[in-house]
């Protein structure tokens, strides 16, 4: 038997009608009877097409201010009637039930309700009830029933009207009916997350319903999507697509810069830890010293900074290689240098809303925690060694901590004038990450006398410390909490070395 079905008859009850004049012209033109309910009515009956209310089907009105419209069974029966069941056929003929073969309705903007501040009132009303149901219904019997659940989707759904003269498949149906239950799971996982943000429940629910599959994973051989809404976060002025690993380093980049905001600041990044971070008085210096920080690594990173890049600053940075620049704004000139790198991808930075929790597959499950929102200011730090940090020095250390919370554990961050001079990350030992950030800011050429240490975890032993003042650091910044505390201390107190915990331990792993 052939899967090709007619589409005879539609109910259409919309909230948003942008670009549904076509479908209703088309549908008009099959001869396909039409069914609705009021302000979809009014807007089909303003396009000269005939079409009844629904309450000429149901012989019942509209009640409860509008919460009960299609609630009845000559709708639902209509809908999920199996054409092809005698028994249902025989139930819905001798209930006068007709068969309904096209269902379009969407869903009121809980999302956009719930984001736009409005009343717990307000919001509630914006619970669809009716519309989640003719749905979850159509989709159900996708056998006999096209539903089309988004106006997304009237161009593809104009496009079957057009090519098969009003008949579906089952192939069609069932394609329809697939995004039909996807818009109802996110739906109702919206609704989940805005009761779960005061009752707390404890189930994880996450729904992201854009998809942009990618060129590959973190490796050739792994495919890749991201989920999420780059648009709202970034105007891409130039380049190819983001790859996956552009993903995780420009993540990681935005959120490093957004510790910092006092002044012109640029950051170079590898492999989502910095590598090179400079804030100066102008966008040009902070360039030349972020590069200065580890010239070899900048070679195809990831550049980010806080402030609009002029002509001299995108002078000198269109002389390194670099995957993607990332910055609030552009000038025009600027603009047309860093473009002269057709594959440079150039992202101009929006405002936008980031998560405060952050989501990780492990093992048979995943797991959840708050995003490390905190970053300890002056007022937070606590000197517990006989001699204090001088101003320069504070200022030093908040800027070698905001480092130290976005670079991978273990590390170890080296700074001095507000630049990175040098880091270890990622180490199994701590006195191994201080080990190799002291060799790697020897090798280009940084003097350590004056700089400052700042550590993402507390030393249990002294040894750190001890290794860091020889090589010349006179500060160091870390979170405390050892039972050994008491011998970095006394260690620091017998070298003149100042040293301030934080009570914070910025782990990333």
């Amino acid at each position: 038997m052939s899967s090709l079905k007619k589409i005879n008859s539609a109910l259409i009850s919309v909230y948003y009608k942008d670009n549904l004049e076509p479908v209703i012209q088309k549908l008009h033109a099959l001869g396909v009877e039409i069914y609705s309910t009021g302000g979809t009515l009014s807007f089909i009956e303003k396009q000269n097409v005939p079409v009844k209310a629904v309450e000429s089907l149901t012989a019942f009105p509209e009640i409860l201010g509008g919460r009960v419209k299609t609630l009845h069974p000559k709708i639902f029966g209509g809908i999920l009637g199996r054409r092809e069941l005698q028994s249902d056929v025989a139930q819905m003929e001798a209930h006068h039930i007709p068969n309904i073969d096209l269902v379009i309705v969407d869903l009121y903007p809980f999302e956009e309700t719930v984001a736009g501040g409005a009343s717990e009132e307000d919001i509630i009303e914006k619970i669809d009830i009716g519309g989640i149901s003719l749905i979850r219904a159509a989709a159900k019997n996708f056998n006999d029933v096209v539903i089309v659940s988004s106006r997304n989707d009237y161009g593809s759904l104009l496009n079957l009207l057009n090519e098969k003269n009003g008949f579906s498949d089952k192939a069609d149906r069932k394609h329809f009916a697939a995004k039909a239950f996807a818009m109802s799971s996110h739906y109702d996982t919206a609704i989940f997350n805005y009761f779960n943000t005061t009752e707390q429940i404890g189930n994880l629910k996450v729904s992201i319903d854009k998809g942009n599959p990618l060129r590959y994973g973190e490796n050739p051989h792994q495919k890749g999507t991201f989920f999420g809404d780059l648009d709202a976060m970034f105007d891409k002025l130039n380049g190819k697509e983001l790859s996956y690993n552009n993903l995780l380093d420009v993540d990681a980049a935005v959120n490093l810069m957004a510790d910092y905001t006092s002044e012109p600041t640029f950051a170079i990044l590898k492999h989502n830890n910095a590598c090179g971070v400079a804030s100066r008085s102008t966008l040009a210096e902070a360039w030349k010293d972020a590069l200065a920080g580890d010239p070899v690594s900048a070679f195809g990173g990831i550049l980010i900074t806080n402030t609009a890049v002029d002509e001299a600053t995108a002078q000198e940075v269109n002389k390194l290689f670099c995957e993607v620049i990332i910055a609030p704004a552009y000038d025009a000139k600027a603009l047309d240098i860093l473009k002269s790198k057709p594959n440079r991808i150039i992202l101009v930075q929006k405002p936008a809303t980031l998560p405060k929790t952050q989501i990780r597959t492990l093992l048979n499950g995943v797991i959840e925690q708050d995003k490390d929102m905190k970053m300890e200011t002056a007022a937070d730090l606590k000197t517990v060694t006989n001699t204090s940090p001088t101003a320069d020095e504070v200022r030093d250390l908040i800027f070698a901590n905001k480092l130290v919370k976005h670079t991978k554990s273990n590390t170890i961050v080296l700074a001095k004038n507000n630049q990175l001079l040098a880091s270890g990350t990622g180490q199994t030992s701590r006195v191994d990450a201080l080990k190799q950030a002291i060799a790697k800011a020897v090798s280009f050429g940084f003097d350590l006398k004056g700089a400052v240490m700042a550590s993402d975890a507390f030393f249990p032993f002294p040894d750190c410390v001890e290794i860091a003042h020889k090589a010349g650091i006179t500060a160091v910044i870390q979170p405390g909490g050892s039972i050994k505390d008491k011998d970095s201390i006394e260690y620091c107190n017998a070298h003149g070395v100042s040293m301030v915990f934080t009570g914070t331990r910025h782990f990333k792993h």
